[in-house]
């Protein structure tokens, strides 16, 4: 698949990009904050409990950076804050089934719990919502920026349905 970079996104797709990247960014980044403000120690196997999860320095720095990160795509928005929201999407989704095997070792240097990976698993699917949000589909329509450039020697009009005809009438 190529994408015309020269073409603008369609306005309320950008929109879905923006809004699901800037609210999941914001998000970690109070997150985040909330987690390194604690006293805790930078990697350890038990960490204090903040809004329900258990935390780490190391994770409260990464939600942060991640956040930060998201919410840059959401300024930039367009095909970029899509695709920084399924790449980081599937990060999350993945971190999460790595925290699930990790949980009761002692490589869990992050003290993440259930529901930390619970809370991994829904940021990952949000992200990866807003993100393949009328890009990836199985029948976009005619007027979709995606489809358009995927099909650049089509009509650009979508074709007209032919009203049956009927015999009988006279």
């Amino acid at each position: 698949m190529k994408l015309n970079r020269d073409r603008p996104t369609e306005r309320r797709l950008s929109n879905v990009y923006r809004f699901g990247a800037g609210l999941t960014g914001a998000a970690l980044v109070v997150f985040g904050l909330l987690n390194a403000a604690g006293r805790t120690v930078f990697l350890t196997d038990g960490g204090e409990v903040v809004p329900g999860v258990s935390t780490a320095e190391a994770t409260g720095f990464l939600a942060v950076a991640l956040g930060s990160l998201l919410v840059g795509g959401a300024v930039v928005g367009g095909t970029f804050a899509s695709s920084l929201s399924i790449v980081l999407g599937a990060v999350f989704v993945l971190g999460g089934l790595v925290s699930l095997v990790l949980l009761d070792t002692p490589y869990n240097l992050l003290a993440l719990r259930l529901p930390n990976v619970i809370s991994g698993f829904v940021v990952g699917v949000a992200l990866l919502t807003s993100g393949m949000y009328g890009r990836f589909s199985g029948r976009l329509p005619y007027d979709n920026p995606y489809w358009r450039s995927r099909h650049p020697h089509a009509v650009e009009e979508p074709p007209r349905r032919l009203r049956p005809f009927h015999v009988g009438r006279g």
